[in-house]
């Protein structure tokens, strides 16, 4: 069958390849899996009992939940009768989610848990439009959603459904997604079916994996990066599995040994530090021969560049150090597909050279998301690039340098900011998307920074922090860190270190373990990082060279601010934040 609305995704499943884990989840310390029939007989179930209380077709319904097969089920249930679809980000502020519910005129809210279902609660007096708000895990006083579902058991009525789904077109918006953004109030970008579709149709031919397969999925679905790969495996007949929290995604790999997960760039440099870490814990020959095949997996080239004594070697390090890699993301993944930040190189070919291939690629919610990803076609991927664009789209480069693109996958606008869609699409149909870049060899996409974020020194300099970030955060001791300088001399950075690496640094060196307040002013600690720095350095010219760093003792994360929701920087938050520091690195 040829899909053309996203309902349709699982419908062509049932039809190809009905399977009896479509979807599964832990409930109660146990898998429970869902089948293609169940997936869709509860969003049948859902639609009916939407009809019951009288939603009609454009209302807008609020998922706000962590991942669950309840979601998916929600979410094919409100799209089959023309319900948009608002999921928002669970780590998100109330007087966020009350903006976000009064914009889009929430209908009706679906919390995943008690402290959601708090939060919601708290604002609902403010959001007037509000007719219901609903749980997925049962609680005291709040009204489950299978309450809708029984709704829908007593109404029934296929022929209305019928219609209500015929009724439905590919260009109708399917969802509404407000982007967290770093600066002022989310902006809702609408996305039809027709946008979301083409862009699974796109690249359904690029993953290695089909109906025997499974996926684990624990980026959250209300990002589009997560959610369009969650159609993309309802089209080919993936299982996904929902992992329990991204603490138990380790246990969980262990247990379901997917063929195919998603990450961010972060949670790779995590586990990949995480593995140097208990390398360095080994002792004599083991130990030697952890750091030959790391260092052979820092010099892992695509396309058969690298040798037959290389290739040699890297089946001896596959079989004696990467197997157990591989064993602990759960001995079965053929890929890791990474997006939503820039990935460094150097992690992508230790992975490959792992037999653990990462393909890197991009897009933006606004282009619902794929523009670009690394693939295994024949020479379909090259490092520090995020791939060939994907059929279908267009992409170019405006004269400043920005990438701006065209194509089936182009957002229809920002919902109530027709001012702020004529902003970031041109007359031409153009999408600007905010990012520098080039093109290498002609084929391969390479982001080289945010246009927002370059800043020109006060010599006339301009800089692309991402680069400079990207490039320290290679060093064990650097966990985040954010570049300064707009107006100013030179660049320098605020320093979050890795607490972990160096406390490990510090029993070696004998120092004494200290609160991380006290660790950052101890002078041996800032001559180490300092070293750090300057070594890294060397890979940029003298103007755009950190000249003077700050160490900060607290790491940055979504909750403290200094992170959006898809884990990038609040820059202005930052820069207000460490005022002083800053002001001290200028004045000395």
């Amino acid at each position: 069958m040829k899909v053309t609305r996203l309902f349709e995704f699982i419908q062509h499943q049932a039809k190809e390849f009905p399977k009896s884990d479509a979807l599964a989840a832990k409930e109660g310390g146990v898998w429970r899996s869902y089948s293609t029939e169940e997936f869709i007989q509860t969003a049948n179930r859902f639609s009916f009992g939407l009809m019951a209380l009288g939603v009609q077709a454009g209302d807008k319904i609020v998922i706000i939940s962590p991942n669950r097969p309840e979601w998916n089920f929600a979410d094919i249930g409100m799209m089959q009768v023309g319900v948009i679809n608002v999921p928002i980000y669970t780590t998100l502020s109330e007087s966020e989610i009350r903006f976000i519910l009064n914009d889009c005129g929430a209908r009706i809210v679906l919390c995943g848990d008690e402290q959601l279902y708090e939060k919601v609660s708290h604002v609902r007096p403010e959001v007037p439009s509000i007719n219901g708000i609903y749980t997925f895990d049962r609680l005291p006083g709040a009204v489950h959603w299978s309450d809708i579902l029984e709704k829908g058991d007593a109404f029934q009525d296929q022929q209305k459904l019928k219609e209500r789904r015929a009724a439905v077109r590919p260009a109708d918006c399917a969802t509404i997604l407000y982007t967290s953004g770093t600066t002022g109030t989310p902006k809702g970008v609408m996305l039809s079916h027709y946008n979301i579709v083409s862009n699974v149709l796109s690249v359904e031919h690029l993953p290695p994996v089909n109906q025997k397969d499974k996926a684990l999925s624990f980026l959250p679905l209300c990002h589009s990066y997560e959610r369009v790969l969650t159609y993309l495996y309802q089209y080919l007949g993936v299982s996904v599995y929902y992992a329990e929290s991204m603490e138990k995604i380790s246990d969980n790999l262990k247990e379901i040994h997917p063929q195919v997960f998603s990450a961010v760039p972060r949670l790779l440099e995590k586990v990949y530090d995480k593995i140097v870490d208990k390398g360095k814990e080994l002792k004599g020959i083991k130990r030697a021969l952890f750091f030959w095949a790391l260092d052979l997996g820092l010099r892992f080239e695509l396309d058969g560049k690298n040798g037959w004594w290389y290739e040699f070697q890297l089946k001896q390090a596959r079989k004696i150090i990467f197997s157990k890699w591989r064993e602990a993301l759960g001995g079965n993944t053929r890929v890791i597909v990474s997006g939503g930040a820039a990935l460094q190189p150097r992690l992508a070919r230790v992975f490959w050279a792992a037999g653990i291939p990462v393909l890197e690629g991009y897009g933006l919610t606004e282009t619902s998301p794929i523009i670009a990803v690394n693939n295994f076609e024949p020479h379909g991927a090259c490092f520090g690039t995020v791939g060939p664009v994907i059929d279908g789209v267009q992409v170019k480069m405006a004269e400043d340098g920005e990438i701006i693109c065209k194509g089936p996958n182009v957002m229809m606008g920002y919902y109530n900011r027709p001012d702020l869609t004529a902003e970031v699409i041109d007359e031409e149909g153009w999408f600007h998307t905010g990012d520098i870049g080039t093109f290498v060899q002609n084929r391969f996409l390479k982001i080289t920074d945010r246009k927002k974020e370059i800043f020109k020194t006060s010599g006339g300099k301009y800089i692309a922090p991402q680069a400079l970030e990207n490039k320290f955060k290679e060093s064990p001791f650097i966990e985040q860190l954010m570049v300064v300088g707009e107006n100013k001399k030179f660049p320098a950075a605020i320093v979050v270190p890795n607490f972990a690496h160096l406390i490990k640094w510090c029993e070696i060196k004998g120092i004494p373990n200290t609160s991380n307040d006290e660790m950052i002013r101890r002078q041996d600690v800032v001559e180490r990082i300092a070293r750090e720095i300057e070594q890294l350095n060397k890979d940029f010219g003298q103007p755009e060279q950190v000249k003077k760093f700050e160490l900060v003792a607290h790491e940055w994360t979504i909750q403290s601010g200094e992170l959006t929701a898809t884990l990038k920087l609040r820059r202005k938050f930052i820069a207000e934040r460490y005022k002083s520091l800053i002001e001290k690195m200028y004045s000395e």
